[in-house]
């Protein structure tokens, strides 16, 4: 199983998913999402996999989410999208991709949700 983790560092929430994924015996693909966030399309692509309104994934509390006008009801998923790849702090996260689900595990015991469907999948 190919695992994939959206992931800051210095995020607690982030770090325990990849413990959660390694525990399970996974070395997971890390991509470190401040320095090299997705493209538009990646992006948009996740959001549609995981099912959620693209609000979902943007993060609130962030005062640029307020500052940039992005907390208006006005703004379109693109522009949220396009928002949080000029400004990749905004990507909630920790976002992990396997093979058949992709899911903002948030808070991080989400991780064992896709770690069950894909042992249920196999």
């Amino acid at each position: 199983m190919a695992i994939t983790i959206y992931h800051n560092p210095d995020c607690g929430t982030s770090r325990n998913a990849l413990a959660a994924i390694r525990a399970a015996g996974h070395e997971p693909k890390i991509i470190e999402y401040l320095s090299n966030p997705p493209t538009h399309a990646e992006l948009k692509a996740l959001i549609a996999r995981m099912q959620v309104p693209t609000r979902t994934v943007v993060r609130k509390t962030e005062p640029l989410y307020q500052e940039l006008g992005l907390d208006q009801e006005k703004v379109s998923d693109d522009e949220l999208i396009a928002g949080m790849i000029a400004n990749p702090i905004l990507i909630n996260r920790p976002i992990v991709v396997s093979d058949t689900i992709v899911r903002l595990c948030r808070p991080s015991e989400v991780v064992k949700q896709v770690l069950a469907q894909e042992v249920s999948v196999r």
